[in-house]
């Protein structure tokens, strides 16, 4: 019924199945030839302690009173849905950099729910401090589960955390109008 092969049919096969697992291999581990191609992102200078401290001065109040060591405490609460690194990953919540100004529902690659993609709003501090209150009653059907953060001075922390460490950029002062000179007599 099963003919017995010869033994070279064998060792002929077992040489094309290695020559051609030989052949994907090196292709999956060659990359571009190309010799300009970009180089891997450089992860982001980290801030000094008087670099934050001067950010936090420059913001609005309430927030610059805030207390970053306890809006880090605070955000260990998010951190287990969120990152805050530029370029980190989306997680079951969206990454955080950059969140101030950007619209409600635009952070590319997470699949926000209808509510928070038609909100048409951008997050600025005192929208943020109504989500952080209690979100599901903020944005009624938005998907995050969390309860919300009741104590006011833990949401001021936070967002002064979060201004601080997510790529926050305040706005220029406007410079004060130059008074005309008068000609001299």
């Amino acid at each position: 019924m099963w003919k017995r092969l010869p033994p070279s049919w064998h060792t002929a096969t077992l040489r094309r199945v290695a020559a051609a697992g030989l052949v994907f291999t090196l292709a999956a581990c060659s990359g571009p030839s190309d010799e300009s191609s970009a180089a891997p992102p450089q992860p982001a200078r980290e801030k000094t302690d008087a670099e934050r401290q001067a950010l936090l001065a420059s913001l609005p109040a309430p927030y610059s009173a805030g207390d970053l060591e306890n809006g880090r405490r605070v955000f260990a609460r998010c951190r287990s849905c969120h990152t805050i690194v530029e370029g980190g990953p989306n997680m079951t919540g969206p990454n955080l950099f950059g969140v101030f100004g950007r619209t409600a529902g635009a952070h590319p690659n997470f699949n926000y729910s209808n509510a928070v993609r038609q909100a048409g709003f951008a997050w600025d501090a005192e929208k943020l401090d109504q989500w952080l209150t209690r979100p599901r009653d903020f944005l009624p059907g938005n998907k995050m589960s969390f309860a919300g953060i009741p104590m006011p001075d833990e949401r001021r922390d936070l967002i002064a955390y979060l201004k601080v460490e997510t790529g926050y950029a305040p706005e220029p002062q406007a410079e004060p109008a130059a008074e005309p000179e008068t000609p001299a007599p």
